[in-house]
């Protein structure tokens, strides 16, 4: 790995094995670690072996190898050589030996217990990679494995994907016992004194009898308010202990280094084999399941898996009501799909609404008011969502036609329908509140049509975009949202050739060199970040952008640069970027549908609908 500082070079054989941003966060503990345990010092003469010559000086030794310098001494001043020789302060030539092949192992026993859940484990990686080079360098092997498991099978020999695969998913809820730790010594023929075997867990590895003559890291996670740090302290069987404080790398980083740190699994994909054709996908608000709708207006949520080695769990089906076409999907912030049909002049919600009885709420459209548009096709499909007020939840329905509608059952009022707002082109949620932009007609004095909306059961604001456009515009995906913020928000002034970008309810200004033009609209998916979700080393905000060729999806960063990202297997008809979470859905031609997670860099879920395989 070229790019690594030169102060790793002497682990880049094992780093090599990381992507290059994990492999620099990992290298950062390996150091520190390295300096700590030290180097696997060698043999001395006492251990025997061949004689090989003479490797340096000693204060001991038999008389012929005495230096010259010692015999001089005797015939020039004999007094003070008998002086040297009584206080052991003579020189002597010391023997070195070839030792035989294989004769030296480094052993290594890892606590996969309770204790050591989560981020410690991020400490056994990097000491795993100090350790199976500190045994290479003195040409000793090297012998590893986890102290749960079971002793008879055959103990890990090197650090590599496979090996560390297998000790992921080796996590156990006992934690180590004398009785366990004992057959791993049989096994390993570990005797009375061994030389170089490590004990690496919790304190409680210290406890246990027959780890005394053992060297030990201890791992523990620094508790204080606001505290990312690791405290690991090496304590070697001859020698005093040392004390290292390790910084945790970003979250996401740590994310991927205990679930997939090389980037090798990928989703399984889930066939189903009924013969409905999809119709749409959406993501909830809070980005964490997918609402598949079939065009018979059947409805499955599919709960996303957090990385691609999760197990996919099964969707939630839920069969269309017969009579009633359904009008929107969503998902309610206290947990459960809701979804709306019409059903002549009335809006049915069906789903566990606080503050209503029935699994059937109905909502009766006000005379002279057009009903809802519906839009069952990949393009979209309509948004409802909830929000909690006082003893009942709001219900919020945007139809195909940009009108955003409320539906209310006030005391004293019974249940209304009213509309909030139309021309509503772009919709998010941010911590309980509803940001979205409208489209009105422009103003006498400015000429400015955009309108920023918030709306939350307390209060609710419209306020001018400062931008005269056309209607286009994108809500981005944002890490973290901040109160009161709508997060990054990308809109087309009208007769602009550029993009306009507005974060933070403030204008940022026009990117006259950028390569975000009209031309990419047709083909623009969202813009994500900023934030360490996004891939090399983008940490700004990016365009997720559809290639010409419908498959490819590549990340158009704020100075032009491009980075692909991922290839669908047939060409996509929609895709969408989560408000909330750092993941790309699409739909294909062939009815299948993608999961793609910008943190991992990998599919985390795959469907295909129909009865293709």
């Amino acid at each position: 790995m070229s790019t690594l500082p030169e102060a790793l070079r002497p682990w880049a054989a094992q780093l090599s094995l990381f992507p290059e941003d994990l492999a620099l966060s990992v290298g950062a503990h390996v150091a520190r670690l390295a300096a700590a345990l030290g180097p696997l010092r060698a043999r001395n003469e006492r251990e025997g072996g061949e004689p090989q010559g003479y490797d340096g000086l000693s204060r001991r030794g038999s008389p012929e190898r005495l230096l010259m310098s010692e015999w001089l001494m005797a015939l020039e001043a004999p007094d003070e050589f008998v002086r040297r020789a009584a206080f052991g302060e003579q020189a002597y030539l010391r023997v070195a030996y070839r030792q035989p092949q294989g004769g030296r192992r480094t052993v290594a026993l890892l606590d996969a217990g309770p204790e050591q859940f989560g981020p410690p484990r991020i400490a056994h990686l990097a000491l795993l990679v100090v350790l199976a080079r500190r045994a290479e360098a003195v040409g000793a092997s090297f012998a590893w494995g986890v102290l749960q498991s079971d002793p008879r099978q055959k103990p890990f020999s090197s650090v590599d994907a496979a090996s560390v695969g297998q000790w992921l998913r080796a996590v156990s809820a006992v934690p180590p016992t004398e009785a366990r730790l004992a057959e791993w010594r049989e096994a390993l023929e570990v005797g009375h004194a061994p030389d170089d075997v490590w004990l690496v867990g919790g304190a409680r590895l210290s406890r246990l009898p027959g780890s005394e003559r053992l060297s030990r890291v201890l791992v523990d996670e620094v508790v204080a308010p606001g505290a990312r740090r690791l405290s690991v302290e090496v304590r070697p069987a001859s020698r005093p202990a040392r004390q290292v404080v390790l910084e945790l790398p970003p979250v996401p980083q740590c994310v991927r280094l205990l679930r997939d740190p090389f980037e090798a699994a990928v989703a399984a994909p889930v066939l189903d084999t009924g013969t409905r054709a999809m119709g749409a996908i959406r993501f909830s608000a809070d980005g964490l399941r997918l609402m598949l709708v079939s065009s018979d207006g059947s409805v499955a949520a599919q709960a996303l898996p957090h990385s691609p080695r999760a197990t996919t769990p099964k969707p939630k089906q839920y069969p269309p009501v017969p009579g009633e076409p359904l009008v929107a999907v969503g998902w309610r912030r206290s947990g459960g799909l809701i979804s709306v049909t019409l059903r002549e002049r009335s809006l049915c919600v069906y789903g566990a609404l606080k503050g209503y009885k029935g699994r059937g709420v109905t909502f009766p459209l006000p005379d002279g008011m057009a009903p809802p548009r519906l839009q069952c096709h990949a393009g979209g499909f309509p948004l409802v969502l909830t929000q909690p007020h006082q003893d009942r939840e709001v219900v919020l329905l945007l139809d195909a036609a940009g009108v955003l509608y409320q539906l209310d059952g006030e005391a004293g009022r019974g249940r209304t329908v009213s509309i909030l707002d139309e021309g509503v082109t772009a919709l998010a949620e941010r911590r309980g509140a509803l940001f979205y932009v409208a489209n009105h007609k422009p103003e006498p004095t400015t000429g400015h049509s955009l309108q920023l909306g918030f709306w939350s059961p307390e209060k609710a604001w419209l306020r001018p975009l400062e931008v005269g456009g056309d209607g286009a515009a994108w809500f981005g995906h944002v890490n973290e949202a901040v109160e009161g913020e709508a997060g990054p928000l990308l809109v087309r002034p009208r007769g602009s050739g550029r993009l306009l970008l507005m974060q933070k309810l403030r204008c940022l200004g026009e990117q006259d060199k950028s390569p975000w033009r009209t031309e990419f609209l047709t083909r623009l998916v969202n813009v994500v970040g900023p934030g360490p979700c996004l891939p090399g080393s983008m940490r700004s905000l990016g365009l997720v952008m559809l290639e010409e060729d419908a498959r490819t999806f590549s990340l158009v960063a704020e100075n032009g640069t491009a980075e692909r990202l991922v290839s669908a297997p047939a060409r996509v008809v929609t895709a969408s970027v989560s408000h909330a979470q750092p993941v790309l859905a699409w739909l294909t031609e062939t009815g299948e549908v993608g999961v793609w997670n910008f943190q991992f860099r990998a599919l985390v879920f795959r469907s295909t609908w129909g009865g293709r395989s």
